[in-house]
């Protein structure tokens, strides 16, 4: 999409779909249309029981009706964090579109099937580096992850990588999606979807 085509499709709360997964997906399409880098990058926002916030960037594998996928170390500290406080947020921001969403919601872990499958996708490096990785522990140095992945090499030669136990997937389910977009002068479009009871959703247009 261009900078002239995006500029024709204004934010607006009367033409915008109903669903924002729907309207979710007609921007992510805009972004991969665009050429944009890593298109599925997002922010994970995640806190401690306490309050204590965290925040890195992790890539969108999945978006339904049910939510939003990503997949990580059940072991690193934003799996720990999530397993201790559900809630959690996340930010998709396209640079060349001039486009933001924040998606805020509660995150499960998706099926032990689920993660399956998409294991098996992945490519047989990664596969391994899953196998390799005590992701978020302290080690010595590089060494000890290059020693891990050549032993593992070795022990799954010819052989399937199976999906570890500690690795798989969470799901967020939205309860609140802001979509964000520039506009000249900073009066900038934010139409924000609230989940309601019934499961319908109501949008609202925020002053920017």
């Amino acid at each position: 999409m261009t900078e002239i085509d995006k500029q024709d499709v204004a934010l607006d709360e009367t033409t915008v779909d109903r669903d924002p997964i729907k309207q979710f997906r007609l921007w992510f399409d805009d972004a991969i249309a665009s050429g944009s880098r890593l298109p599925e990058s997002m922010t994970l926002a995640t806190a401690t029981p306490d309050g204590k916030p965290s925040a890195r960037v992790v890539l969108l594998k999945n978006v339904d009706a049910n939510g939003f996928v990503f997949y990580t170390n059940y072991r690193s500290a934003k799996a720990k964090e999530v397993d201790e406080n559900p809630q959690a947020a996340l930010v998709f921001y396209w640079v060349g579109l001039d486009r933001q969403i924040r998606v805020e919601g509660n995150v499960e872990r998706v099926s032990p099937a689920e993660s399956d499958e998409y294991f098996k996708t992945r490519p047989r490096e990664s596969q391994l580096g899953a196998l390799a990785s005590p992701q978020s522990e302290v080690i010595e140095g590089r060494e000890v992850l290059e020693s891990r992945l050549q032993a593992l090499e070795e022990e799954y030669r010819n052989r399937e990588v199976p999906r570890p136990a500690h690795w798989g997937g969470y799901r967020l389910k939205p309860e609140r999606l802001e979509f964000w977009e520039n506009r000249a002068g900073r009066l900038h479009d934010r139409l924000v979807y609230d989940l309601q009871s019934d499961g319908s959703w109501t949008i609202k247009r925020l002053a920017p």
